[in-house]
């Protein structure tokens, strides 16, 4: 039998965490946090970490999982996830899934396999011998030549997707994109209910502005020369996160705070760009205009109700 799954998905600093608290102290639920930079230590203010006292002694999953130089791949938040999606349910309560990373939310709403990957570890070293050597431009610009919708999907500072597209390319003959393509089905172990939160574009942009400030203001300069003094390396997946390679840029003398801020804005504001683009491609999202409600407690019960509506269904 199918479980109900609950996703409240939607761009970085559309207010997700205050509605997700409200709503699942609404349907009795515990929260699932989807999102690739929380789930690291020490990293809180660039993060935007939930801390305990938003928390609201609602519990929360996947936040503070590994250490900042500690790999973790989709197929680990997915194994993760199912595990807590079981704990969850045997206290009968819900799980809702809150995030804005793309691949996460993926991995649970479509049927993707990680267990049968490819795996080539000298293609693998080839690669990332050739990033150390020339940087991560220089690799994305050889998966460019051999899987350009693979190119634009990842960031040049992912060298690790990178150079997993450049080995399943190499390996199979075949880009990871045709693959991806092919495997975008549902998951049949659930029976999903995707609420997608949005602004109009210019206030969410002014609150993408104002949570930057508000992350200087609470010390995100020393949380990043912290991460360093620790012996975190700049290159690492954790560290080239927003937030974080913008301010080692600056503490490495490369720009101006200001510059850094203006930076760390932008590219917020890029990436909630991407994220919106990335999750609209799913029709089976229910959307939500946050400007629609006067109060977020009517946007509250307003998912609530469609929720009740749907649990249980197919």
């Amino acid at each position: 039998m199918k479980r109900d799954l609950i996703l409240l998905i939607g761009p970085t600093a559309s207010g997700k965490t205050s509605v997700s608290i409200k709503l699942a102290k609404k349907i009795n639920a515990e929260i699932i946090s989807a999102d690739s930079m929380q789930i690291y230590k020490y990293m809180n203010i660039g993060t935007a970490k939930i801390n305990k006292c938003e928390m609201d002694l609602i519990n929360h999953y996947m936040i503070d999982e590994v250490y900042p130089d500690e790999e973790y791949s989709v197929s680990d938040f997915k194994d993760n996830a199912y595990s807590y999606i079981d704990d969850i349910y045997s206290k009968n309560k819900l799980p809702l899934v809150v995030g804005g990373t793309g691949l996460y939310i993926n991995s649970l709403v479509y049927d993707l396999d990680f267990t049968n990957a490819i795996s080539n570890q000298e293609l693998r070293d080839k690669y990332y011998a050739l990033a150390d050597k020339y940087g991560n431009k220089y690799i994305h610009n050889l998966l460019k030549e051999v899987d350009e919708k693979s190119y634009n999907r990842i960031h040049e500072n992912d060298a690790k997707r990178i150079v997993r597209a450049l080995e399943i390319y190499y390996e199979t003959g075949k880009p990871m994109s045709e693959g991806y393509n092919n495997f975008r089905k549902p998951n049949p172990d659930f029976n999903l209910i995707i609420l997608g939160l949005y602004m109009d574009r210019e206030k969410l942009y002014k609150r993408i502005n104002l949570r930057v400030d508000m992350m200087i203001k609470e010390g995100l300069v020393d949380e990043v020369k912290d991460l360093l003094d620790k012996g975190y390396e700049k290159s690492l997946v954790s560290m080239q996160g927003l937030g974080y390679k913008e301010i080692i840029g600056y503490l490495e003398g490369s720009y101006s705070l200001e510059k850094a801020i203006e930076l760390l804005k932008r590219d917020t504001r890029r990436f909630a760009k991407r994220q919106l683009t990335w999750f609209r491609r799913d029709d089976r999202i229910i959307w939500f205009n946050k400007g629609d409600f006067e109060k977020e407690e009517d946007l509250v019960e307003k998912m609530t109700s469609i929720i009740n509506d749907k649990l249980g269904g197919e």
